[in-house]
């Protein structure tokens, strides 16, 4: 847990008193990891600014850090951690209000009410957490910026694992947080969920980002785990805050996708965190309640008006779980479902997956045929699952020495260390 403030690290606080029963830091380090962004969240409402929400939120676990080890665990440890964070950022603005014009944020701040001492703090986080996520996805903001910008001050994703979603530089994309928090506070943009009227604007980019917390869950983009199960439940729990709050058939299709998704994480890796390709999981394993739900959720959202990608997708996913054996997978209803949406969503990514579909459907030499033309685009170049897609099929073509040079180049690009040692493996099958 790495913890910026003013002061030490709390990590290092705690380690330097060596007093601090291991329970007190596991709860520290277990509040951080769970609810350091729903705290934060409830600071950007109290205080109106998310640098001094992000500055108070980590002042709050290092103070947390030096005087529970003393005194213990307060009661109520997420009311605590809000309202020292808030204490202290009214403090912070005190001490510089002679060199920076914030005097008329003090006052505000001191006016607020200080609502940490409910009895159900939970709700208000889960209010807050929603009220951010509607601000940074304000129709004023490009798309990308809403998206980015939610990823990094909602969900605390770092900016090196936003860029490499968004296949863009870090640099680059912090430039773009910066500009969009910088709008937000020029414009005044309220913090509050919009209205019944106000919502469907927004549905779309809030869906996105939801979304995209789900996939660095479910596959994270970088680092030692292939899963991150934080943040793939978070992003399920905000889908069903969404969906009722707006049960719109594309909100209940997204829900839906991701339960499927998540219905298979325990048969995605081996006991080694090693990945553990679709066609070869122990499909006992499944999550049978999860993919009952969603099957659920995908039947009554395309029964609905206005569904789009996320149902296709969903979909396609729901078969894909409704086959008991790999062997059973029906391919020919997969591909109809990428046609639809292709028409939809015409993307190189779908385009990339509808020809893996078309490749189990009809050999591997007709996938290849698709597939070769979308791996010249910018999109794809540098993705590294296109080339171990085309590896893969190579491989099946039985034409080794091409599918060597493909494993290599998708293997040079993929950070995730499980995915690496997959690719590894197959290159020395290839060689065996």
């Amino acid at each position: 847990m790495t913890l910026k403030s003013s002061g030490a690290p709390a990590g290092q606080a705690l380690q330097a008193d060596g007093a601090a029963p291991p329970e007190v830091r596991e709860t520290i380090d277990r509040l951080y990891r769970d609810q350091a962004r729903k705290v934060f969240a409830t600071l950007v409402r109290l205080l109106g600014s998310f640098d001094l929400a992000e500055d108070a939120l980590h002042d709050a676990f290092a103070a947390a850090a030096e005087r529970w080890p003393q005194e213990g665990v307060p009661a109520s440890p997420i009311a605590w951690l809000v309202s020292t964070g808030r204490f202290k950022a009214i403090d912070q603005i005190r001490r510089q209000a002679r060199f920076t014009p914030w005097s008329d944020v003090a006052e505000f701040a001191e006016n607020l009410p200080d609502e940490t001492d409910l009895d159900t703090p939970a709700e208000v986080l889960e209010d807050d957490q929603l009220r951010l996520i509607a601000t940074c996805c304000h129709p004023s903001l490009s798309e990308q910026a809403r998206i980015a910008l939610t990823l990094r001050e909602v969900c605390g994703l770092t900016t090196e694992a936003i860029a490499s979603g968004f296949l863009l530089a870090p640099a680059t994309l912090a430039q773009r947080i910066v500009r969009a928090k910088a709008k937000i506070r020029a414009a005044r943009i309220p913090y509050e969920v919009p209205g019944p009227d106000e919502l469907p604007a927004r549905l779309q980019s809030v869906s996105r980002v939801i979304y995209l917390v789900f996939n660095e869950g479910y596959c994270a983009s970088s680092g030692q785990s292939a899963v991150r199960p934080d943040l793939s439940g978070e992003a399920i729990r905000l889908a069903r805050m969404l969906v009722a709050l707006q049960p719109h058939p594309e909100v209940q299709g997204l829900l839906a996708l991701m339960l499927l998704h998540e219905s298979r994480r325990a048969a995605r890796t081996d006991v080694h965190g090693d990945l553990i390709p679709l066609e070869e999981q122990d499909r006992t394993r499944w999550d049978g309640a999860l993919i009952e739900e969603g099957c659920a959720l995908v039947q009554a959202a395309l029964t609905g008006r206005g569904f789009g990608p996320y149902c296709l997708q969903a979909a396609i996913v729901a078969v894909h779980a409704e086959a008991r054996d790999a062997r059973d997978t029906d391919w020919a209803q997969i591909v109809g479902l990428y046609d639809a949406l292709l028409r939809l969503e015409p993307t190189p990514v779908v385009a990339l997956n509808r020809a893996v579909a078309v490749a189990m459907r009809d050999g591997p030499a007709a996938g290849l045929a698709l597939m070769a033309p979308l791996l010249s685009h910018d999109a794809l170049r540098n993705y590294h699952l296109a080339h171990a897609a085309q590896a893969d099929l190579l491989r099946r073509e039985g034409r080794p020495a091409e599918a060597r040079i493909a494993y290599e180049a998708a293997l040079a690009l993929a950070q995730q260390a499980p995915e690496k040692r997959f690719l590894l493996k197959r290159l020395r099958d290839l060689q065996a």
